[in-house]
């Protein structure tokens, strides 16, 4: 039995942010067109991809505006909430439970704009909640424009007179740029408080293209990886839209994010070796499933993906106790291997070594 079987509280609780969630990402990722409701969340579409998955309890859908996208919050400003400060950057969850995402203003193809607030202007007082929404737009400008974020600049043009809760603004848009962008948040020079962003988990591909403005498609990559590591280490295609259709993204649909999501899955993902589609074995008619490919097995790890699952369904990796096994397991021998491959380095550099000095003649 899961730890959240035998705790129907810690189920329940963590089931309300799994589905708070999901409907953050959901608004992210939906065309303004489409309708979305407050009850889909990434983690209930992960939700049954494992014999450990957990009850998931559903909110009461609610109409979403069309106008909410990208980065715009629609929750009041947490004023009585204190953010957690320890273990650096907190959980994804939370901060995506109290704020969307919103770049209802920007066009697809079109850059985003960097906050530009004079000093000497007056400008309307911006809640918690839009500052964590204008910090997520700078991000994506700086990370596009390949330069660092400093303290003193986000201070200045975003925070402004909401110093004292300048790591709280911090923590929700760095949580956001994660669980939506597959975009970490990293201080790199303490001393002067300058931050830079990478790619998650150790991949190396940001899906951006070099000669148009787009954003970061790792979030999608890492969700993908997720639900086939969940469903076996296969996942054939009907249980890959299962998960992505609750987040609004559906085959053949244009997204504001990912763009046409099937040919991004199927053509990028596969074709940077991320993925590898293939026929199921024995099918008739023929269906075809999605298993890891060569560089995500050279780049990442069960147990970073699970991590990420994880933190989606706010709970620990070991909740999933079969894919916490394999993981682990998967650790140990690349240790090992790693330890084994040092060693015959040092063997053969000494046998090396040995040969070279016995090839001069003896005094």
């Amino acid at each position: 039995m899961s730890q959240l079987q035998k705790n129907p509280e810690c189920a329940a609780d963590q089931g309300q942010t799994r589905e708070k969630t999901h409907s953050q990402i959901a608004a992210v990722c939906r065309d303004v067109e489409e309708p979305c409701t407050s009850s889909h969340l990434m983690a209930s579409s992960l939700k049954g991809q494992t014999g450990e998955g957990t009850q998931v309890s559903r909110d009461v859908e609610e109409p979403c505006h069309s106008s909410y996208s990208l980065m715009a919050s629609n929750q009041n400003d947490p004023a009585d909430e204190t953010p957690s400060t320890s273990g650096g950057l907190q959980s994804p969850c939370d901060s995506l439970r109290k704020s969307g995402v919103d770049l209802s203003n920007q066009e697809q193809g079109s850059p985003v704009n960097p906050p530009c607030q004079p000093a000497n202007m007056n400008v309307p007082v911006m809640s918690i909640d839009s500052k964590v929404d204008f910090l997520v737009n700078y991000m994506l400008y700086k990370y596009q424009m390949k330069e660092m974020m400093s303290k003193t600049d986000i201070l200045r043009l975003i925070v402004r007179e909401d110093e004292n809760r300048f790591h709280e603004i911090l923590m929700r848009s760095a949580e956001r740029m994660e669980m939506v962008f597959g975009l970490g948040v990293k201080e790199v020079d303490p001393v002067n408080h300058v931050y830079a962003l990478f790619i998650k988990l150790g991949l190396t591909y940001d899906g951006m293209r070099s000669d148009e403005y787009s954003f970061p498609k790792t979030g999608l990559l890492i969700i993908i990886l997720g639900v086939v590591f969940l469903k076996g280490n296969r996942a054939t295609e009907e249980e890959i839209w299962e998960a992505l259709n609750p987040m609004g993204i559906y085959a053949g649909v244009n997204n504001f994010i990912f763009g046409e999501p099937r040919q991004l899955i199927t053509n990028e993902f596969v074709k940077e070796q991320y993925l590898v589609y293939q026929p199921v074995a024995d099918s008739d008619p023929v269906q075809y499933e999605y298993v890891w490919g060569p560089r995500a097995r050279a780049e990442t790890s069960k147990m970073k993906v699970l991590e990420f699952v994880a933190k989606v369904y706010g709970t620990h990796p070991a909740t999933f106790q079969s894919q916490y096994q394999e993981a682990l397991i998967e650790k140990e021998e690349r240790a090992l291997a790693l330890i084994l491959d040092s060693a015959g380095l040092s063997s053969r550099s000494r046998a090396s070594s040995s040969a070279m000095g016995c090839s001069f003649p003896r005094m």
